[in-house]
């Protein structure tokens, strides 16, 4: 006798922003997945909305954080799991931080909870780096940390998606005005209160938030975060290799965590580093390099992937106790 495979009820909350209309095209070709759709002219009916939150098995809050919270207190059906894309709900202990890899025991608190946040992109990053080392010893709680992250424009939003590609527009159509603002890299969150900055420290484990510099370029997707040590902020005896050791060991049995060749030779001889590799996959990569006095890390995603869209589906297929790199690719 033949069964009917469970399709599970998944409605996007906010599927018209980058985040959202990428899980919902990810979604759409999964036949274990019925998508709920609010007609065009209810997106911004509460009602319409709470029906559909409350009949989602799972619902995805793509929305800026005063509404995903809003959006949150609609749901009163207690099987409903909420994954929040915002940044609202990210260091709340009610809410399950959505990074499967953050530590033995996550996984099994992701498949439990019905509040689940989904991280940052630059926070993804960081923490992959970050949470081992202290979680083993070699950086202390309160070290002085550092980090530096490049991002493509995709990670800005619509309006800067927006900005960037009617500006390469205006290149294709000939004309030669060309915005240097936009052509070149540009630092931002000069305030040093990026909005990541908090979940990057409670989720690593640090007690002293980090100081934090994001890079905006001119190219579409793609983000590596590197972490600068001198040798002597580590524990006593501790260098490059013992650094790397500890991220091989962390990462040994995970499907999308790549821990690459210390002082990655490949890297080296190309003499530059590529942050858009890692693109349209699920995959993390993890550099160490070092000499006798320094030591760097690196950290490279798809920032619409494991630093976003990907990463909600992920912890979607551990919630719902499907294979987690179901629909993902590595």
């Amino acid at each position: 006798m033949s069964t009917v495979p469970k399709k599970y009820l998944v409605y996007v909350d906010g599927q018209e922003g980058t985040t959202g209309l990428r899980i919902h095209e990810m979604l759409a070709a999964r036949p274990d997945v019925e998508l709920l759709r609010i007609a065009p002219d209810l997106r911004k009916d509460d009602a319409e909305r709470a029906r559909l939150l409350n009949a989602a098995d799972v619902a995805f809050l793509c929305l800026p954080d005063d509404a995903a919270r809003a959006a949150a207190k609609m749901v009163t059906n207690p099987h409903t799991c909420l994954i929040d894309a915002s940044t609202a709900h990210r260091t709340d202990p009610t809410w399950v931080y959505g990074l499967p890899e953050l530590a033995p025991g996550q996984r099994d608190a992701l498949r439990s909870a019905k509040r689940i946040s989904n991280p940052g992109c630059h926070a993804t990053a960081f923490i992959l780096l970050m949470r081992p080392l202290i979680d083993a010893g070699l950086v202390a709680p309160d070290a002085n940390v550092t980090a530096t992250s490049i991002t493509g424009y995709s990670g800005g939003g619509k309006k800067m998606i927006e900005q960037y590609q009617g500006w390469h527009a205006r290149q294709m159509d000939g004309e030669r005005q060309i915005d240097a603002a936009l052509s070149a890299p540009r630092p931002y969150a000069l305030g040093l209160a990026h909005k990541h900055i908090p979940e990057m420290k409670t989720c690593s484990l640090l007690t002293r938030a980090p100081v934090f510099v994001p890079i905006v370029g001119n190219f579409y997707k793609g983000l590596t975060v590197s972490i600068p040590f001198q040798a002597s902020q580590l524990a006593a005896g501790s260098d490059a290799a013992r650094v790397h050791a500890a991220l091989a060991r962390r990462y040994a049995d995970e499907q999308f965590i790549h821990v690459m060749p210390l002082c990655d030779p490949a890297v080296l001889a190309e003499g530059s580093f590529d942050v858009q590799a890692c693109n349209d996959t699920q995959r993390a990569d993890l550099f160490v390099f070092g000499n006798a006095d320094h030591v760097l890390l690196m950290a490279r995603i798809d920032n619409l992937g494991k630093g976003a869209s990907g990463a909600a589906v992920q912890t979607m297929n551990l919630h719902l106790g499907l294979p987690e790199g179901l629909g993902l690719q590595d």
